[in-house]
């Protein structure tokens, strides 16, 4: 019995120590079907999903689902803690529980425990002293040991907010951008102006980073993925699903000097895709909803032509975007099942509310009045002020 104590305690060490190591410090993708980590996430998140889900209220139920990232990493420091404490109680138990209780005949397993907590949390109370070399010395090796464990695992908390910090600051960006969701739609109608394509051209530059730093960063930290955007029709999957429509639709049916980055950003951006979906061990979904079905796609080619994009509309162009989607639209979609995500659609709802619309009204005015000779003053600032504030506007 002893013997097999002394095992489990060892093991139970060894598996903490090395799973904390591969989540934490270790910058590349953890692997392991049966780490501590995985079976935490398998065990917490999806009943957490189900009723996180049955939350009616759209607002309260993103917020729900935002509690999660960051409480999920609290509670995954205390699994490992428990874990260490039950592993060093195992070995002390294995040992014959050395140690002198005065609140026991006879120091058991819940001396051990006991003692094991005290020592790792480095409390050094003394009500339970050791009474041999070998616990003495184990009990020294727990106390360093569980003081460096926390400084080093709560040291990367920092690490971890940082490259959470980054993802979203493009996210923002993309507001004005593509709109709040973003999409494709939008983001080529804003970027549709003469001598637009160098704008266009740079964000897909960015994105294109952007995509690799998520892929680095989140691969190594996969808990980065429960993490919540600041408002709820924003997220980082519907941020990177959104900019693969747009190289995808620019790659299949634009015609522009934009084409060749688009191309690069959209390899870039399905590479993290589809990696990102591996790592939750998700399959591309069979029977997702058509997010772009043949009525749309006209509607789609019809607002880029009103916009003044130069389409290339012949009869295979609509092909060529659905091949392009069928790359990607898989694994979105089963990240977004899996993570309580919504994709974001190719054209914005309408009527669309967005501060850009605003600035955009109020710049038309400006041109209007410069173009017209006597033509009404541009609104003061109390007026625009007034525009930012009323209800539609937004």
């Amino acid at each position: 019995m002893q013997a097999i104590a002394l095992v489990a305690g060892v093991l139970c060490l060894f598996g903490v120590l090395l799973d904390a190591f591969q989540t934490i410090i270790l910058p590349r993708r953890a692997t392991g079907r049966f780490r501590i980590t995985r079976i935490f996430y398998i065990f917490t998140w999806r009943p957490w999903a189900f009723f996180a889900r049955r939350i009616r209220h759209p607002r309260r139920r993103d917020t729900v689902f935002s509690y999660y990232g960051p409480l999920s990493l609290i509670l995954l420091l205390m699994v490992w803690a428990a874990s260490m404490v039950v592993g060093f109680a195992l070995i002390f138990f294995a040992l014959g529980s050395p140690f002198n209780d005065p609140s026991a005949a006879h120091a058991g397993f819940r001396s051990d425990l006991y003692v094991s907590g005290t020592t790792i949390f480095t409390l050094g109370l003394g009500d339970v002293t050791p009474h041999s070399a070998w616990s003495r010395a184990i009990i020294i090796l727990e106390s360093g040991t569980g003081l460096g464990f926390l400084a080093i695992v709560m040291g990367y908390f920092p690490v971890l907010y940082s490259a959470f910090s980054r993802r979203e600051v493009s996210i923002s960006l993309l507001d004005a951008r593509a709109g709040s969701p973003p999409t494709a739609a939008e983001l080529m109608r804003r970027h549709s102006a003469p001598g637009a394509d160098q704008a266009l051209s740079l964000l897909l530059v960015e994105w294109e980073r952007w995509s690799a730093e998520l892929l680095e960063s989140h691969i190594s930290y996969p808990l980065l993925c429960y993490f919540r955007s600041q408002h709820g029709n924003q997220s980082w999957l519907s941020a990177l699903t959104a900019m693969l429509d747009a190289c995808a639709l620019i790659i299949a049916g634009v015609r522009g000097q934009q084409a060749r980055q688009a191309q690069l950003t959209f390899a870039m951006a399905r590479h993290a895709l589809v990696d990102l979906a591996q790592i939750f061990s998700l399959k591309p979904a069979r029977n997702a909803a058509d997010r772009l079905p043949p009525e749309s796609s006209a509607q789609l080619y019809d607002l880029l032509c009103q916009s003044g994009i130069n389409v290339c509309r012949d009869a295979h162009s609509l092909d060529r975007l659905r091949e392009m989607r069928a790359l990607y639209e898989g694994y979105a979609e089963a990240l977004a099942r899996y993570l309580n995500m919504p994709l974001p659609p190719w054209i914005a709802a309408h009527p669309y509310k967005d501060n850009w619309l605003t600035v955009a009204r109020l710049r038309e005015q400006t041109e209007a009045t410069a173009a017209v000779p006597g033509a009404a003053p541009v609104p003061d600032q109390a007026q625009a002020a007034a525009l930012f504030d009323h209800p539609h506007n937004f």
